[in-house]
């Protein structure tokens, strides 16, 4: 009885453990890591330094509310510097490694990696 109460605990731990491993989305203006939430909000101006800051070799980041995410893989998110996106993926930490970017409000995938 003790055995089998045991594997069945064990059994709900895995389980849970993989559903809070599982792909969640993120919503998001694409940032840089220098700027971070400077640029929270999607526009001309956040595209225009995000994507001159990226050319310096910044980094990008996801800014949400007031929490700014690091982000991987990068050239996942390089072609929506200041763009408002929706990012399904895994948080580790602060870092969000990304399965797939696309433009906020838009069904199709956007990724360069097309993964």
């Amino acid at each position: 009885m003790i055995k089998r109460l045991t594997m069945s605990a064990f059994a709900l731990l895995v389980a849970g453990c993989m559903s809070w491993a599982a792909a969640k989305s993120f919503k998001g203006t694409v940032s840089d890591e220098h700027c971070g939430a400077k640029h929270a909000k999607a526009g001309d101006e956040a595209a225009q330094c995000g994507a001159k800051c990226l050319e310096d070799g910044g980094k990008c980041g996801l800014a949400s509310r007031t929490k700014v995410y690091k982000v991987d893989p990068q050239d996942k998110f390089a072609d929506f510097a200041g763009k408002s996106v929706k990012v399904t993926g895994t948080l580790s930490g602060d870092t969000i490694t990304a399965e797939s970017v696309e433009a906020a409000g838009e069904g199709t995938e956007k990724s360069k990696a097309g993964g």
